[in-house]
């Protein structure tokens, strides 16, 4: 298990854990701890979940290391059947397997003896943000919620990009996710999705694509097991059910949304900001985009997370 895009920090120390969800899934996780940390003490700690076809090794781990050097617990996680976590077939995505994987996150790390459980505060990067927040409206051991980059993978998966779907559009794609199941039912093995992050991009390869081209596809942010696919016929649980309905029972719990000037995803956090209840907050990185949230340690602002987190959690 290795293959991390960010050099370990002097400053913590690194553990693989694992542990099961509450699907009987094995989750394979990195648990992060200062390297001062007093073990006989209650300490706030934080999950960090990634961005929807990511894994612990690349941006997930980059935000736990820095937590960690910032005094918390953390936890970075593979989501059920990607990365080394388990569950069969590989790349299935699911609303409920995802939001489930934080609350068993919850589970894991308010079970440590060294971790105050009435102190846990979950970070979701990029797809992992609505799953973050649609765990928090159910699960009241989280008890602040911070965004980045945020996808409402539920509503662009019905919608489409910017709400650009028509019924017909829609129809045509739950069509042929139907025939997708005959096939596989019969035998055939599991499709996967387009590539999100493509390979060989150029100038005219799409503005989006080639923004997710330049972190997965390149050693910038590759790792063998983010293939930025999914099953084909996992788009049909995600119309089905919205991962932000109940976002306003989080509150008096705070929220979070980080999100870059330019990034193409904006709509997503400034139209969960308006829905959600106070407290919450809306904090713009000037000139950033999506995904240089990901990984770059000198726009990331590392600083607000600690004040946010150690507001509510420390």
């Amino acid at each position: 298990m290795s293959n991390y895009i960010f050099k370990l920090s002097d400053k913590v120390i690194r553990r693989s854990v694992s542990y099961k969800n509450r699907f009987g899934l094995k989750i394979s996780a990195d648990l992060y701890l200062p390297i001062d940390l007093d073990s006989s003490k209650k300490h706030g700690a934080v999950i960090i979940g990634a961005p929807y076809g990511g894994v612990k090794e690349q941006g997930s781990g980059i935000y736990a290391q820095n937590m960690a050097e910032r005094g918390f617990v953390a936890l970075a996680f593979d989501p059920s059947f990607n990365g080394y976590s388990g569950g069969k077939p590989r790349h299935l995505s699911s609303p409920d397997l995802f939001v489930e994987d934080f609350s068993a996150a919850v589970d894991y790390i308010g079970t440590r003896p060294f971790v105050n459980r009435n102190q846990i505060g979950a970070i979701g990067l990029c797809g992992s943000g609505g799953f973050a927040i649609s765990a928090a409206q159910v699960d009241r051991r989280i008890k602040a919620v911070a965004t980045v980059s945020m996808y409402d993978i539920s509503r662009v998966q019905r919608n489409g990009f910017k709400d650009s779907f028509t019924e017909e559009d829609r129809n045509r794609v739950l069509d042929a996710i139907a025939e997708q199941r005959y096939a596989e039912f019969e035998g055939t093995p599991p499709a996967l999705t387009d590539r999100g992050a493509p390979i060989g991009f150029d100038d005219n390869t799409d503005p989006i694509g080639r923004e997710f081209g330049e972190f997965y596809s390149t050693p910038r942010g590759y790792h063998p097991n983010s293939i930025t696919q999914f099953t084909v016929t996992s788009s049909m649980s995600f119309m089905n059910f919205p991962l932000l309905t109940h976002i306003k029972s989080i509150s008096p719990r705070p929220i979070l949304f980080i999100m870059g000037e330019h990034a193409h995803s904006r709509y997503f956090s400034e139209d969960a900001y308006e829905l959600a209840a106070e407290p919450k907050e809306l904090y713009i990185i000037p000139n950033a985009g999506h995904v240089d949230l990901y990984d770059k340690t000198d726009v990331i602002p590392f600083d607000k997370l600690e004040a946010f987190f150690t507001d509510n959690v420390k």
